[in-house]
């Protein structure tokens, strides 16, 4: 859409036709939006005001929450191009995700939907989904841009945060993915940040993202997140959704004509739904029929990655051949497998975690057990003793627990991180029964493992798997695939050890960042707090020896190379994970953080494989909030190679280059930081009482060294010299 088009046809493109469509005016047609980001989520017929009708079938891929346990990129990719081949042939131009926001709390209600509570897991997995949506013809809509971590009060609540937790934490992956994948679109979040509305945020939707990132793309607003169109266009916003029946376009064109809304403003709108037209064109030339049971054979291969072995003591798993199993818990026969919410997905089949055992087991050799409804309807004792007693007749007991979509959902967040105390009931039970028992979590928040971790052998991970995570929980559990996820949060021992606890969910629509930069595993390993689980953590059927580790540096990229060995009996894969610390800083640093990570291909016993991984300069830098920029220290930085955060198997120390940062001495700065700047020091000298011109490194220094010069002066400490070098500190 070019300028040449009237105010009218202008206006009418920044904002949707209906719910899920755009306005089609001249050439540029309407364009469909929908949900994803784990399926899509495409409503049968005319869009309903409130976009809750039936959805079209499609495959539900794993959900971030499981979907960041493979820590595979390739993978991510390969699902992203799945989701991108389904929205093409269901008419879909934007798919809206995928949501890289960090997990903060362990309460947050959307959790499910996002990956990591790491900005690199959550910027480079992101990345992936990104590349292989696009490389279908669809747009990707990263999202929620920006600092939404919170369910309670979410349209009005203000997430109130520093500048450097806001750059290093909450806006790097969201950094990351604008600069190397380009996505086309970008969707701004319902809360405010810092007291202004995401959607009237021109500090972030102009200058970071468009200014510093050089995003090219379309700004679209999440699904009712805008109060003024008028100051969502000024601030950068180019689409408002969902469509508000025209309402709203004539103060759009008033602001124009009284000047209230720069032209430039509009146009650069409206060019930026072209834009986006034009991208999506040749998708939309290209609608093929999707082969849906080869993307359930993906999910299946995405699931089984995804799952993690937090525990393994006496090699419980993989299940042995012959074994009678008894298989307790409504989850084995209704599977938990995606969140609530937007982002519900009408799969187009659902594996059955039980039906699946038994395919692999033989009907005659599994006993199913419900133990415990969800709906807390049925005899609770009579349900436990029954499960109790299966488990005793079996040899092993695999018992699904987690949590139920009335429990945790898109809307609200929780309020603690306890699984129902019925299911820990039927656990304590199951294993006083049978201790050769399997737990198998599902959900989509963390949950507390505390009560029952020390006394069952053996613990996997899910999070929330998608529909083919029964047929992927079998392989697992049978060793058809050695399960190689890795957690991308920390398990906390309880949830008041985690570093948000008293900051969240906030009140009177305020939520502060009380704990700055210290979020997840970087916040425990400061305190040296126990974790159940550690950031990273995952366990194999086989074992991994890490080598011969190389660093080395040149201006702009630290390169990596460690051999990992397969020492265990079958084939298997490792997720080798690099961490960077720095002891002597000028900032306060967690004492490592993740910057790079890479997964080995399947090695056969005994099999070595080297392994590289690199590390760009800019990731070590902080955000100097002296200088309002990026800046990296020079000299020793502490590299750490290891399976988790706190299993590190190979360190070394390199030396990088610093940036210089200029600091002027003004009568504000401390006399210790003027002494550092040699014509500062020679004009301070000529004031100094004799002998003082020795204080350097003397205990004289420590006490006044941090005194402003200004307030020196009231001790004489001043001279001509000083004023003509720093003005006259009583003018102006």
């Amino acid at each position: 859409m070019t300028d040449e088009g009237s105010i009218d046809d202008r206006t009418r493109l920044t904002r949707g036709a209906d719910f899920w469509s755009t306005e089609a005016v001249g050439e540029v047609p309407s364009l469909v939006l929908t949900d994803g980001p784990h399926g899509v989520r495409r409503q049968r017929g005319d869009a309903d005001h409130l976009g809750i009708a039936d959805s079209e079938p499609a495959t539900c891929f794993p959900p971030a929450v499981g979907l960041a346990q493979s820590w595979d990129r390739d993978l991510v990719e390969r699902v992203g191009a799945a989701l991108g081949r389904e929205a093409r042939a269901l008419g879909v131009d934007v798919l809206l995700g995928p949501g890289v926001n960090i997990k903060r709390d362990p309460r947050g209600g959307r959790n499910f939907e996002y990956f990591s509570e790491d900005p690199v897991v959550a910027g480079t997995l992101g990345a992936a989904w990104v590349t292989g949506v696009q490389g279908a013809g669809v747009a990707a809509s990263l999202k929620h841009f920006a600092l939404n971590q919170a369910e309670t009060d979410r349209m009005r609540s203000s997430s109130d945060v520093d500048p450097r937790t806001v750059r290093e934490i909450y806006l790097r992956a969201f950094e990351h993915i604008v600069r190397t994948a380009r996505p086309w679109t970008v969707m701004c979040s319902y809360n405010r940040i810092n007291g202004v509305y995401a959607a009237e945020n021109r500090w972030l939707l102009t200058d970071v993202l468009r200014g510093e990132w050089g995003f090219d793309g379309l700004v679209v607003s999440d699904w009712g997140a805008v109060r003024d169109r008028v100051a969502a266009l000024r601030a950068g916003l180019d689409l408002t959704m969902p469509g508000d029946g025209g309402a709203g376009d004539a103060a759009v064109a008033a602001a124009v004509g009284s000047g209230d809304l720069d032209p430039a403003d509009l146009d650069r709108a409206t060019t930026a739904v072209a834009t986006l037209a034009r991208r999506t064109a040749a998708g939309r030339d290209q609608r093929d029929d999707v082969d849906h049971d080869a993307h359930h054979r993906l999910a299946r291969e995405a699931a089984a990655r995804c799952v993690v072995l937090l525990k393994n003591d006496d090699d419980v798993l993989p299940l042995r051949a012959g074994a009678r199993i008894a298989v307790i818990g409504e989850f084995a026969q209704l599977p938990r497998y995606q969140g609530g919410g937007s982002s519900h997905v009408t799969a187009t089949r659902v594996d059955i975690p039980v039906d699946e055992i038994r395919s692999r087991a033989g009907d005659e050799m599994v006993t199913a057990v419900a133990g415990v409804t969800t709906d807390g309807s049925g005899d609770a004792v009579g349900l436990r003793a029954t499960a109790a007693g299966a488990a005793a007749d079996a040899d092993v007991a695999v018992v699904f627990l987690g949590l139920g979509e009335k429990q945790e959902s898109e809307g609200f967040d929780r309020t603690d991180i306890e699984l129902p105390s019925d299911q820990l009931e039927l656990v304590a039970a199951v294993i006083a029964a049978q201790p050769r028992t399997v737990v198998v979590l599902s959900h989509g928040g963390v949950v507390r493992v505390a009560p029952f971790v020390d006394d069952v052998p053996a613990i996997l991970d899910g999070g929330l798997l998608g529909q083919a995570g029964g047929g992927a929980l079998a392989d697992v559990l049978f060793g058809a695939v050695n399960p190689s996820g890795r957690l991308a949060e920390t398990l906390p021992v309880r949830l008041a050890d985690c570093p948000s606890y008293l900051d969240f969910p906030g009140g009177h629509s305020h939520l502060r960042y009380g704990e700055g930069i210290f979020v997840g595993y970087r916040g425990f390993d400061a305190r040296g707090l126990d974790v159940a689980f550690p950031f990273g953590h995952g366990l194999s059927y086989t074992r991994f020896a890490y080598t011969d580790l190389d660093v080395t540096v040149d201006d702009e990229v630290l390169s990596i190379g460690v051999t990992v060995t397969n020492t265990g009996p079958v084939v298997g894969r490792e997720v080798v994970q690099a961490y960077v610390g720095r002891t002597e800083s000028s900032v306060t640093r967690p004492p490592r953080e993740l910057k790079s990570f890479a997964v080995t291909p399947d090695l056969e016993p005994s099999a070595s494989h080297r392994l590289s991984m690199t590390i760009d300069r800019d990731a070590l830098a902080h955000w100097d909030v002296r200088v309002d920029r990026w800046v990296v220290e020079g000299g020793a930085w502490d590299v750490e190679i290891g399976a988790s955060s706190r299993d590190i198997r190979l360190e070394a120390s390199v030396t990088v280059a610093g940036d210089d940062v200029d600091l002027p001495i003004t009568w504000q700065s401390t006399l210790a930081e003027a002494l550092a700047d040699p014509a500062v020091a020679e004009a301070l000298s000529s004031s100094m009482p004799d002998g003082a011109g020795e204080m350097a490194g003397s205990d004289l220094l420590t006490l006044v060294g941090s005194m402003p010069l200004d307030r020196l002066r009231n001790f004489g400490l001043t001279s001509p010299a000083l004023i003509d070098l720093l003005g006259d500190p009583d003018a102006g």
